[in-house]
């Protein structure tokens, strides 16, 4: 098991800073972050989502789910806010959730699409309606990339506001075989090398406006423009309900107040995605400081989010 001081610190001296809160501030200063994702059997997926979010820092989350997957999600933690919407007999949204689901959209200041989301009609509509129309930033990732693997790049390209994508290499790949990534063709025969899916993501990222999060042991954040290397981390974090941490911590980020100069600002997409995975990725060192690598769950990581955070809160002053 490693030790606590085998651990990598501090973080990056180029990696944003989250400020420190003012004695005054309100929840609402914080963001609303607007979860949307489960089926049944999948309940835990937006849940982690949704608290990783809260422990992130929002000072609201609403988490959306189709009946019965909302009400074992409520179970998980009394802070999220959930909202039990139509369902289909498979445990997946139904249609009649869209507007509902919109409208809950309009309150928020950032979504995290696609945790458990499941994959029917009904979700192929809530995953094209939210990200054509959402004016703020929002992340999308398993089931709702599944959605946005199909379309066209002209499609992906119309969306209404600041979007990030967090696949990892087999969602990757899935982009490359139905060619919305700019350029790939179709992809047959051996799965394609590492480099390729980075090109890929870079190439995708400046065709249609996004900030893609490569999720790997060497974890690429590219907008087309910039680029960064995460390098926190270890395997005990290759397990169920990892990546659903991930998007709410993004999610949450996108409404933090920043550092430095021209303070106070929100992170943009691009700074949001590169601490989300450097926290993300320290609270799983952390946790396997105390736990090691093979009992580490993704719960886990929202337990040592608390200590992972202070090292990138700029000091008082």
């Amino acid at each position: 098991m490693p030790s606590a001081s085998s651990l990598p610190l501090p973080p990056p001296n180029d990696l944003p800073r989250l400020a420190v809160r003012q004695r005054d501030s309100s929840k609402r200063d914080y963001g609303r972050v607007l979860v949307v994702g489960g089926a049944t059997g999948m309940a835990g997926a937006p849940a982690l989502a949704a608290m990783a979010a809260l422990r992130s820092g929002a000072g609201l989350v609403d988490l959306a789910a189709p009946e019965g997957v909302a009400t074992i999600a409520a179970g998980f933690d009394p802070c999220v806010m959930t909202h039990s919407l139509p369902a289909r007999a498979d445990g997946t949204f139904a249609h009649d959730a869209l507007e509902p689901i919109a409208a809950l959209a309009r309150r928020a200041d950032a979504l995290a699409v696609g945790p458990g989301l499941g994959r029917s009609e009904a979700t192929e509509g809530i995953v094209g309606r939210l990200w054509r129309e959402f004016p703020g930033p929002a992340v999308f990732d398993a089931d709702a990339l599944w959605w946005l693997a199909r379309l066209d790049p002209e499609a992906l390209a119309a969306h209404a506001g600041p979007r990030v994508l967090t696949p990892h290499a087999g969602e990757m790949r899935r982009f490359l075989a139905d060619g919305s990534a700019a350029g790939a063709p179709p992809t047959a025969g051996a799965p394609p090398s590492a480099g390729v899916l980075e090109a890929a993501a870079r190439s995708l990222a400046v065709e249609c406006g996004l900030v893609i999060l490569l999720k790997g042991p060497d974890t690429l954040i590219t907008d087309g423009s910039r680029q960064a290397r995460n390098t926190t981390g270890n395997p005990g974090m290759a397990s169920g309900g990892s990546g659903d941490v991930l998007t709410g911590i993004l999610a949450a980020l996108f409404c933090q107040p920043q550092a430095g100069p021209g303070a106070p600002r929100r992170f943009d997409p691009f700074e949001a995605a590169c601490v989300a995975a450097w926290v993300h990725g320290r609270a799983g060192d952390l946790a396997a400081a105390d736990l090691g690598e093979l009992s580490l769950t993704a719960r886990d990581l929202i337990t040592w989010l608390p200590r992972a955070f202070p090292a990138i809160v700029a000091p008082a002053g």
